[in-house]
């Protein structure tokens, strides 16, 4: 954390580059406090040569290199991509897998939130009607019945959040018993599980697609499931407006059996959190993302689940992850999801550079390799007990990485479908983005943009950086409003503001 008048940050004692810190950014000839002179504007973000570099050298953050210089450096000189190279990542083969001992964690009791009990034993953090779809075909009828049912329907069952309709672009054209076709299959069929729609999904076909409607119900309804689906080429309808009303009919059985749940008092250990940054900054890995990591610590020791994802984010700090799994196994499944991906990427011609946006380098993050060490730290400390195949579902308590794409609404989708009932988002450059089926909590990875979108954000965990607040200060309340959100007492920003994103599926099979 910054001392109070401190203008340049290091994330490590080892660190020779510094992190401006004023909102403004620093002109040249600036004389740092205990620091170098600039000699040159640097902008906010950015980072300062705290020593002579030469070429070839390493440029450290986080303890760890970031990047190589590609030529000379000057203290106090502005060190980005443009004179800088980027590392090597770290090879799978060589990573260790070891068995690995932790110590034993203080548990954290009496922790407690308002919840939706199902009878699975999960537990929502809302109440909300999904309306799948089977195929991309029926999405027009999908969303006209939505706004109707949102405008004449809801009001009468007032314990119902929403209606969502859970639209996709897969179903017709596709390759569907191609081996990489599982991933979107099981995920359409996982975000019907998710906690918040209570097991009350009904879905809509159109009645000739590959996917077929009936493998998208929970098991619990399968046995029923002629009760649960409309097919928009059934002979029964007579014009679209019949559609609509057999659809409208189907949702209403299904609205009075959630508008019969209530919340009730249940222990934080039922908490399933996702944890993703998007628009990220320099600051994201000082402040957000640690903050969050150590919510996400306090979390795990109530006995609830914590998810960290994005594979390209997590890849250059794969070495920093896998002596944190509990088992062998783990650390087996973590890098073989490694290793897919990297396949995946060199299939497409594409490389993990890729993933750094120009919005991210603008926001001060130079290389991959810098992004995934502060992208990491919202995974705070506590062991890894789990990996989760993209699609797939939660299967441990604890601290889980779910293995997604880095894009923020794939990965959304990904994290929705693995079973999360909440949603922690930490962005220093902004974003808009939002769910409608879980609540999402948008944490400000600095004070500027936090004020300037004062509406949008939720949580400013940049009071780290000026040093008005620590990262364990910012962690318990973090922790404490994410109970509040669970519990229906207060509402997140996208949710007040009625903005969200659409699902976003991760395909990488073939089209037909």
């Amino acid at each position: 954390m910054a001392e109070k008048g401190n203008i340049l940050i290091k994330s490590s004692a080892i660190d020779n580059v510094g992190i401006v810190v004023d909102s403004q950014g620093l002109k040249k000839d600036s004389i740092i406090n205990d620091g170098p002179t600039l000699v040159e504007n640097v902008p906010m973000g950015h980072k300062v040569a705290l020593q002579d570099i030469n070429k070839g050298d390493a440029i450290t953050r986080y303890g760890q290199t970031i990047a190589y210089a590609a030529q000379d450096l000057k203290k106090g000189q502005w060190v980005n991509e443009l004179n800088i190279s980027l590392p090597e990542p770290p090879s799978l083969d060589l990573i260790s897998i070891t068995e690995n001992t932790f110590e034993e964690q203080e548990e954290l009791t009496g922790y407690t939130f308002e919840g939706f009990l199902n009878d699975d034993g999960s537990v929502g953090t809302k109440n909300v009607l999904g309306i799948t779809t089977s195929v991309q075909c029926v999405a027009g009828l999908v969303e006209y019945v939505v706004r109707k049912i949102q405008k004449e329907l809801l009001p009468k069952y007032p314990n119902v959040d929403d209606v969502v309709g859970l639209t996709h672009s897969y179903g017709c054209g596709v390759a569907i018993d191609a081996p990489a076709a599982i991933i979107p299959i099981r995920t359409i069929q996982n975000i019907a599980k998710n906690p918040n729609f209570g097991g009350e999904v009904m879905v809509i076909g159109l009645g000739c697609e590959k996917l077929r409607p009936e493998t998208l119900l929970p098991e619990i309804q399968k046995d029923n499931s002629e009760n649960d689906i409309i097919y928009m080429q059934d002979k029964k309808f007579y014009g679209f407006m019949e559609m609509v009303e057999g659809a409208i009919a189907l949702a209403e059985k299904h609205l009075k059996k959630l508008n019969a749940r209530k919340r009730v008092t249940r222990p934080a250990s039922d908490l399933v959190v996702g944890m993703q940054c998007g628009g990220s900054d320099a600051f994201s890995g000082l402040t957000a993302n640690p903050v969050a990591g150590f919510a996400s610590d306090l979390i795990v020791r109530a006995g609830g689940s914590v998810m960290f994802s994005e594979v390209t984010e997590v890849r250059d700090a794969v070495h920093l992850l896998v002596p944190r799994t509990t088992h062998t196994e783990v650390s087996r499944s973590l890098l073989n999801e490694m290793k897919w991906y990297d396949d995946y990427l060199n299939a497409g011609h594409a490389d993990r550079s890729a993933n750094t946006t120009p919005g991210n380098k603008r926001g001060g993050l130079s290389t991959i390799v810098e992004k995934s060490l502060g992208s990491i730290a919202k995974s705070g400390t506590s062991p890894i007990v789990g990996v989760i195949p993209p699609g797939g579902r939660i299967e441990n308590k604890g601290l889980n990485f779910a293995a997604t794409p880095a894009g923020d609404f794939v990965c959304g989708t990904l994290q929705l479908a693995a079973g999360m009932n909440m949603h922690v988002f930490m962005t220093g450059r902004g974003t808009p983005y939002g769910l409608s089926m879980v609540p999402v909590v948008k944490v400000g990875s600095n004070t500027e943009l936090s004020e300037r979108w004062y509406d949008l954000i939720d949580f400013d965990a940049g009071k780290v950086a000026t040093g008005d607040a620590t990262i364990e200060e910012l962690g318990w309340q973090l922790f404490q409003f994410i109970l509040d959100v669970a519990s229906g007492k207060k509402m997140v920003a996208c949710d007040q503001l009625g903005i969200h994103n659409d699902l976003v599926l991760f395909n990488p099979g073939p089209l037909t």
